[in-house]
């Protein structure tokens, strides 16, 4: 466009000549105009408006345009009519615009709108008697007037010089006219002209933005980020740039650690800002005109923004849950358009960042979880720098333990480990050191998603872990015969992801370590007051059941309470009344069938392990059925199922399940009815 306006030396202008219409009834005396006549017929009838006219038939060449007809109709409409003068002075500032028959564009005949309607107020006719000082009008063109009456009648646009009346209260048959010395212009026209006087000089995008107030923030940014050569070069480009209100509103969101710009000053943190800032550029000259809902690819590889229909215009959305709203377009530039936004777009990359900040560490999550309390002592205890180091930047994986696991695995350990604090040698506290790091994979955040059935994964400990994934949930295998199971997946922490288990993970070492201090199953049951008449039978049936428990295993036993011991008894009558009734050889060797239905030989087999009916073969040679309802139930030969009451029981040669009742195989059955 040919439109370019030196705007500092219109402001500078501090008088036009003032055209004074003659009193000489001889020469055109037209102050005693008809009020028959409409607004444009008076200025028709007056030389010294000619131009004005001659701006209203300009404009109407443009079509759906007619000002003509709209100021001939009814009204009442106020105009403030600028004098040939007038319209003279604001042709000299323009660059290729010696008449107003230069604006023969239909984008140079909508500015010529702008401006006309600009001097308009539909509605009243406001004589001079009905103006006060600072009243404010609204023009048709959409923007205000200010009313100045200091030394004269004064109009204030957009502007720095105001327009004076020298003809006022011109009555027309359909409103009033008051004559100014000066072409005022709204400063959408203004805003107009400057873009124009940038684009003609090849102002680039950048020089777009340090051109414009209210972009500061986006033009540091462009200077920290080292993309100023790139928005300066060939392009083209299309930029969605954010306001100043729209990153001051990033910044509060990002927090206390982020009061401005100059906060980014890690390479994460400026290659973050960078990413961001492409995040916002489009490889294509895209005008407002061209935009269509969908994906757009921009200049932060990989990533694009939505562009979605809203209403009769469009919002762009990005990785958040907030669209930006576009408050300005088409700022034209040498190389590219530049369209103003009220958000600053965020790439999926900058809202994780985002996350991260309001993210707690591994132990500072640890620490803020009631039920991992026990696995912040440990980490205290072993007074190894456990602390610091999941504190650090990791990134970590961690099955944390929960307190059940921890005081189960105390009362694994026996006596001398009644706490934590109990961990006091060195050599103790080296062994929890190998047991915590054993829940510890470094360099990786494993989400549960990342995991997968017969995965084995290295440890900090050393040794590796085994995943198996069953019916949707993920189980963590240890050197042991018990596995642990994820009750809690994915809490995600700023160094790190947390997966909360309900065992003790231990490693080899820690087993090899234990070995002797643990109980083996005879001593567990010997240990356990509920178990003592299991204990009793085992000695009763006199067939080296003790001896045999006592061994290597593995073994897996299902271990009677007493009182289902007791409902036994009484199932069988007056001639049991206690175990010592089982007294002849005939009647201890069906004891020992009993009790070896009871036991499974070779295999330690966790609650974890048992699915729905699985058949489970016992050293009495007969079978037992795993249920998994409401919790676990063990079905026997007869028509009561047994309840596991407390599952595994980990002890040195196997493991434990109490039940609260006696299993019985068919022989048994059999013999006793």
């Amino acid at each position: 466009m040919k439109f370019l306006l030196q705007l500092k030396n219109l402001l500078l202008l501090t008088s036009i000549t003032i055209v004074l219409w003659s009193c000489d009834k001889d020469a055109n005396d037209n102050t005693d105009l008809p009020e028959t006549m409409t607004i444009v017929e008076t200025a028709q009838a007056e030389d010294a408006l000619s131009s004005l006219v001659s701006a209203l038939m300009t404009a109407d060449n443009s079509e759906g345009t007619d000002l003509v007809g709209t100021l001939s109709s009814e009204g009442p409409f106020t105009v403030f009519a600028p004098t040939n003068d007038a319209f003279a002075a604001l042709l000299d500032q323009l660059d290729g615009f010696d008449s107003l028959s230069d604006f023969d564009t239909d984008e140079e005949r909508e500015l010529l709108t702008t401006i006309l309607t600009y001097h308009v107020v539909a509605g009243v006719a406001a004589k001079s008697t009905d103006l006060s000082d600072q009243m404010t009008v609204s023009t048709v063109q959409g923007e205000d007037l200010t009313i100045n009456l200091e030394g004269g009648v004064f109009i204030e646009d957009a502007t720095e010089v105001n327009a004076e009346v020298v003809i006022a209260d011109v009555m027309a048959s359909n409103g009033v006219v008051h004559v100014i010395d000066k072409v005022m212009l709204p400063q959408a026209i203004i805003d107009a002209l400057n873009q124009e006087e940038i684009t003609n000089n090849n102002g680039t995008l950048v020089d777009i933005v340090v051109a414009t107030e209210p972009l500061s923030i986006l033009e540091a940014a462009v200077i920290k980020a080292d993309l100023v050569a790139t928005l300066s070069s060939d392009g083209p480009f299309t930029v969605f740039a954010p306001t100043d209100d729209a990153f001051v509103a990033l910044l509060e969101i990002l927090g206390d650690d982020y009061n401005s710009l100059d906060d980014f000053d890690t390479a994460e943190e400026m290659a973050l800002l960078k990413n961001i800032l492409l995040y916002h550029v489009i490889p294509a000259e895209v005008k407002s005109t061209d935009l269509s809902a969908g994906q757009v690819s921009t200049a932060f590889e990989g990533n694009s923004v939505e562009i979605i229909s809203s209403g009769e215009t469009f919002v762009i959305g990005d990785a958040s849950d907030t669209n930006a709203n576009i408050t300005g377009v088409d700022i034209m530039a040498s190389n590219g358009v530049a369209h103003t936004i009220d958000k600053v777009l965020l790439p999926q990359s900058a809202i994780d960042f985002v996350v991260s900040l309001q993210l707690k560490t591994i132990v500072e999550t640890a620490v803020a979880t009631e039920d991992l309390s026990l696995l912040v002592e440990s980490l205290i205890q072993a007074d190894a720098g456990l602390v610091e180091t999941l504190n650090g930047d990791g990134p970590f994986t961690v099955f944390a333990p929960t307190n059940a696991a921890f005081t189960s695995l105390l009362d694994t350990l026996g006596d001398d480990y009644n706490s934590l604090s109990d961990f006091d040698t060195d050599e103790e506290k080296q062994l929890l050191v190998s047991i915590l790091t054993y829940h510890v994979v470094a360099g990786n955040a494993a989400f549960s998603t990342d995991l997968s059935d017969g995965q084995s994964i290295e440890t900090f400990q050393g040794e590796n872990i085994g995943i198996k994934i069953q019916d949707g949930t993920v189980h963590v295998e240890d050197a042991t015969d018990m596995n642990a199971s994820v009750v809690l997946a994915d809490v995600e922490a700023s160094n790190g992801v947390v997966h909360i288990i309900n065992k003790v993970l231990l490693p080899q070492e820690t087993l090899d370590a234990l070995a002797p201090g643990m109980l083996n199953i005879v001593e567990t049951a010997q240990d356990v007051p509920d178990l003592s008449t299991l204990v009793a039978a085992l000695i009763q049936a006199d067939a080296g059941l003790v001896e045999t428990l006592s061994g290597d295993g593995p073994f897996t036993v299902f271990a009677p309470t007493n009182d289902a011991f007791t409902t036994f008894l009484n199932d069988l009558g007056s001639s049991y009344n206690s175990l010592s009734d089982f007294d002849t050889d005939e009647e201890k060797a069906l004891l020992a069938k009993l009790l070896t239905y009871h036991v499974v030989s070779g295999a330690s087999v966790a609650s974890t392990d048992l699915s729905d009916h699985l058949e489970i073969t016992t050293v009495q040679g007969e079978s037992l059925f795993a249920l998994l309802g409401t919790g676990v139930q063990i079905r026997d030969k007869s028509h009561i199922d047994a309840n596991v009451t407390t599952p595994d029981v980990t002890t040195s040669n196997g493991i434990v399940h109490i039940v609260d009742k006696v299993l019985l195989p068919q022989e048994i059955i059999d013999a006793l009815h």
